[in-house]
C-alpha cells in the first residue's frame, strides 16, 4: 500500500501532542456529496486543516472528542468541540503521545491513552525499514479525566502498551486493548481501572473495539496471521510493532462470548461501529481499490454479511460513529482538503 493513505491509518494508534495551543475556528460549511452516496445529507466540514480524526459523539451527540495536529502541532492533542463546529479547545495534558479519547455517557469524563509518564516529548517516529509498521509505545496508559481535562487519573499501570479505549453506553465497563498477556488482546474493566478481564485469546491483533447501543455485543477488527505470517507477526510485536495491512471485522455476543467473522476479503478493514438498529456494521475498507490506496466507508449486515458500499469518495473515508438514535453520522475524510493529505472531520445526516 502507498505510504501515504497508510499514515492516515496509522492515526487509529499513532497520535500525539506537543503543547496546548489556542485555535480560532472556521463556520461550518456545506459539503457536496458525491454521486451514490445515498445515506448522506446535509453533510458538513467541521475541522480546518492538519490531522484531526477518530471523532466520536458524547451520549447526547451535542459533543465530539478526538485527535488532532490543528495548528501545525508536532503531534496529536485530545480536543472537544460541538457537533456544530464551535468552541474547539484541548483536554489532553499536553505531553507525550495520545489516542483514542472517548466520553462517558453521563458526560462527567472522559478517557483517552498517553504516553506522558514515559516523557513530556513525542516519541520518535518508527524505523520504516521493516515496512509500513505501527509502533506500540511501551509507555502508553489508559486515563481518566474531567470533562475539561482536569483531574487526570491512571487506569493501567501494567508495562506494555494499554489504548484503544472506549465507554459502555451504560457506562459501566472500559474496553480496550492490551499488549499484557504477550499478544494483542481485548480486556474489559471497570471505569476505575479495577476488574480487568481479557476477552479474546486468539494469536493476532485484537484492537479498535466499540460495544453496540445496549451493551450485550462488542465490534472490533483482528488479524488472524497464519503459518509464517505468525512469525513475522510475533517478531515485529516481541520489536513493539505491527503491519495492519490485512484486518477483518468481527463482532461477539458478551454473554455466550461467540465470534463471528463479518468481513473475509484479505485487506484492511478497520473503524467499525454498530448501528443502534444492531442489525449493521459501519466500517472503513480499502476492498475495493486493487491497488489498496483509497478507503471508503462500508456497512455489513450483521445477519447476512451482505456489504454495501456507502462513500465513493476518490480519497480517504474512514473513523465513523453513529449517534445513539442512528440519525447522524460523523467521520474524517480527505475530501475538500486545501492541502493534499489532510484529514478533516465531517457530521451528515444518515438516511435510511
Amino acid at each position: 500500500m502507498r505510504k501515504s493513505i497508510l499514515i492516515l491509518l496509522a492515526l487509529l494508534l499513532v497520535v500525539g501532542c506537543s503543547k496546548k495551543e489556542e485555535t480560532k475556528k472556521k463556520p461550518v460549511k456545506p459539503v457536496t456529496i458525491v454521486e451514490g452516496e445515498k445515506h448522506f445529507s446535509n453533510t458538513k466540514q467541521l475541522t480546518f486543516g492538519g490531522q484531526n480524526a477518530e471523532a466520536y459523539f458524547s451520549y447526547d451527540a451535542s459533543e465530539l472528542i478526538l485527535q488532532s495536529t490543528i495548528n501545525d502541532m508536532e503531534c496529536d492533542a485530545i480536543f472537544r468541540m460541538n457537533s456544530d463546529g464551535s468552541d474547539f479547545r484541548m483536554v489532553s495534558s499536553g505531553k507525550g503521545v495520545t489516542t483514542c479519547s472517548f466520553i462517558a455517557p453521563d458526560g462527567k469524563s472522559i478517557i483517552y491513552a498517553s504516553t506522558h509518564l514515559g516523557g513530556d516529548v513525542c516519541p520518535p517516529k518508527p524505523d520504516m525499514s521493516r515496512g509500513y509498521v505501527w509502533p506500540l509505545y511501551k509507555t502508553y496508559d489508559i486515563f481518566s479525566a474531567d470533562p475539561d481535562g482536569s483531574n487526570l487519573k491512571q487506569l493501567t499501570t501494567t508495562d506494555g502498551y494499554d489504548a484503544e479505549a472506549v465507554y459502555s453506553p451504560k457506562g459501566d465497563k472500559i474496553i480496550f486493548t492490551s499488549v499484557r498477556s504477550g499478544d494483542l488482546e481485548l480486556y474489559i474493566m471497570n471505569p476505575d481501572g479495577s476488574g480487568v478481564e481479557q476477552i479474546t485469546d486468539l494469536p493476532g491483533y485484537d484492537g479498535g473495539a466499540f460495544f453496540s447501543i445496549d451493551g450485550e455485543s462488542i465490534v472490533w477488527r483482528a488479524s488472524r496471521p497464519e503459518g509464517d505470517d505468525l512469525k513475522a507477526y510475533q517478531e515485529l510485536l516481541a520489536d513493539g510493532f505491527i503491519k495492519p495491512s490485512k484486518l477483518e471485522i468481527y463482532t461477539m455476543n458478551l454473554k455466550d462470548r461467540k465470534i463471528i467473522q463479518l468481513t473475509n476479503n484479505g485487506k484492511a478493514n478497520f473503524g467499525p461501529y454498530i448501528h443502534p438498529n444492531n442489525k449493521t456494521i459501519i466500517f472503513c475498507s480499502n476492498m475495493d481499490d486493487p491497488k489498496g490506496r483509497n478507503f471508503d466507508l462500508y456497512t455489513v449486515d450483521i445477519d447476512t454479511k451482505e456489504v454495501e458500499r456507502i462513500t465513493y469518495n476518490d480519497t480517504f473515508d474512514g473513523f465513523p460513529m453513529f449517534s445513539h438514535d442512528g440519525k447522524k453520522l460523523v467521520f474524517a475524510s480527505n475530501r475538500d482538503n486545501t492541502v493534499r493529505g489532510e484529514t478533516n472531520v465531517f457530521i451528515t445526516d444518515w438516511v435510511e
